[in-house]
């Protein structure tokens, strides 16, 4: 399972860094040497560059882990990429959401804070971790920060690097 969870991540870096090679970007997987940048990305000229985290999910799954480095605020030209990729033989599409940091650190640390706050199943008082997640349309709750807004929001990279 871990072995699929791992290959599953380094496919989906990869086929972020087609998408952006596709649309005339230079784009490149750090293959973990770049701490917090999984695919480093800069026009043409090389005059302009983004750095792009990559969190991986099953298109029509409940929640992406991001883990709490997602409540950290990495500057203008930093961003979140959750991709969706299917399973081997599976009909469903492909799913991006481009999330820059600004909105993702925000979310996310305040929806977790949120989480926190409420009582556990039992009533109990929740305990803290690392673990961070991004709930996925069309699911909600209240705790939940919708993301939909972001769907293929490839322009926002693409503003970057004009």
């Amino acid at each position: 399972m871990s072995t699929d969870k791992t290959t599953r991540a380094n496919a989906s870096q990869f086929f972020v860094a087609g998408e952006l090679c596709r649309r005339g970007y230079l784009a490149v997987v750090t293959l973990g040497n770049t701490p917090n940048t999984d695919i480093l990305c800069s026009n043409l000229a090389g005059t302009k560059a983004i750095h792009i985290q990559v969190k991986t999910f099953v298109p029509g799954g409940r929640t992406c882990s991001v883990g709490a480095k997602a409540e950290i605020y990495t500057g203008e030209n930093f961003f979140w990429v959750l991709g969706g990729i299917p399973h081997p033989h599976s009909t469903a599409e492909f799913e991006y959401y481009i999330i820059p940091s600004l909105i993702m650190s925000q979310n996310v640390k305040s929806h977790h804070a949120a989480w926190l706050a409420l009582p556990g199943m039992k009533g109990q008082k929740r305990k803290d971790s690392k673990v961070r997640t991004v709930l996925l349309p069309p699911h909600t709750s209240p705790n939940a920060w919708d993301i939909s807004p972001y769907f293929n929001r490839w322009d926002l990279i693409e503003e970057k690097l004009k």
